[in-house]
């Protein structure tokens, strides 16, 4: 098969694609530039898609003897993934940039863009696996669970997953650092990036302040009471204990924790952990990796990349909704998250979270 390989000057990315070429393919090398100022966006071990980094991807083609292109996609990206990440905390949700990338960038405008190009399959160093099934390709965890990127990959569609290619998804991160080690690959030991990457000093609230500005608004309690100022609603999520920055405690002395932001008032309602607690989710534009699930069906939903998955019953499945049913309480569930269905290590597909609320509410 005709393979682009996506290589991000990453460990994982070299030795995905030297796998795919070992195994005979035709596999070609290419670098996603995504910012349009890529010298500005590596700090240790945060950010990626620098100079840097296309450097690193070319000197590991040259390696494994695979052409080796750069295409320039940070048009596509600001648009599809910096614009949507800030329009959902405008909007009070809480994005997962990631899942926008892998559903909208290299799944989509890569992968559109490499078939035009006649080749047969995209593969990236992501850590899941694409097994055979009864009803065609099915996505799966990775063995490594610490790694485990399954969740961030759960939108795509059969069609997608038909042309997707993860290598690593049958070994362990420390196998794979001793592999690159032993193919002279000089990216063996190169930290792996973290958090979001366009947001390269980790700061998500003051990045957003930037870019949105200061919109000073109030903090109530859940019974309407005003505790507190703050400078923008879209620097809190629910969940949130730290920085509410309260002119005074709760009645009890306890903690409080945002429990929702109220975009259309610019306010942040807090309130005690109880009140977090949730145990059904309504969940909007569902994705399916295959078929879809029927109402009823047991499933394990996973809220977060690398979350603890929870067991739960959809009781509500059609083509804009479902919803999801948990078997124990849950906490600090935002909107605009991403939920990942799963039956056993199988994604079953995804949805983002609309409302979150106790049984028969909402």
């Amino acid at each position: 098969m005709k393979v682009l390989a996506a290589m991000s000057g990453g460990v994982d990315s070299a030795v995905a694609a030297a796998r795919v070429a070992d195994a005979g393919h035709q596999v070609v090398g290419v670098h996603l530039a995504l910012s349009r100022n890529r010298q500005t966006l590596r700090a240790g071990a945060r950010g990626c898609c620098t100079i840097e980094d296309a450097d690193d991807a070319r000197r590991a083609a040259d390696l494994l003897e695979i052409p080796f292109y750069i295409w320039d996609l940070a048009e596509r990206f600001e648009h599809d993934v910096i614009e949507d990440f800030l329009a959902e905390y405008e909007a009070g949700r809480t994005p997962n940039p990631c899942v926008r990338c892998n559903e909208r960038i290299k799944f989509s405008a890569l992968l559109d863009k490499a078939v035009a190009l006649g080749f047969d399959a995209v593969c990236t160093g992501h850590y899941a696996q694409v097994l055979p099934g009864p009803d065609g390709p099915e996505l799966h965890r990775a063995i490594d669970e610490g790694k485990d990127q399954s969740y961030v990959l759960a939108v795509l569609s059969p069609e997608r997953l038909a042309r997707a290619m993860f290598p690593l998804g049958g070994t362990r991160k420390d196998d794979v650092r001793a592999e690159a080690a032993a193919r002279g690959l000089r990216v063996a030991a190169k930290p792996d990036s973290h958090d979001i990457c366009f947001i390269a000093d980790g700061d998500t609230r003051g990045w957003l302040a930037d870019r949105l500005g200061q919109r000073p608004g109030q903090v109530v309690d859940s019974a309407g009471a005003v505790v507190g100022e703050h400078d923008g609603a879209y620097a809190f999520t629910v969940g949130q204990r730290r920085g509410l920055s309260l002119g005074r405690p709760a009645p009890d002395g306890k903690p409080r924790y945002v429990l929702s932001i109220e975009p259309a008032s610019n306010t942040v309602v807090v309130g005690s952990r109880p009140e977090l607690s949730i145990s059904r989710i309504q969940a909007t534009s569902p994705a399916w990796c295959g078929p879809a699930p029927a109402a009823g069906a047991a499933v394990m939903a996973q809220l977060r990349a690398h979350g603890t998955p929870a067991p739960g019953r959809l009781v509500a499945v059609d083509e804009d909704r479902l919803v999801v049913e948990f078997d124990q309480s849950l906490t600090a569930v935002a909107a605009g998250q991403t939920l990942a269905i799963y039956s056993g290590t199988r994604v079953l597909g995804a949805a983002t979270i609309a409302q979150a609320s106790r049984s028969g509410v909402g």
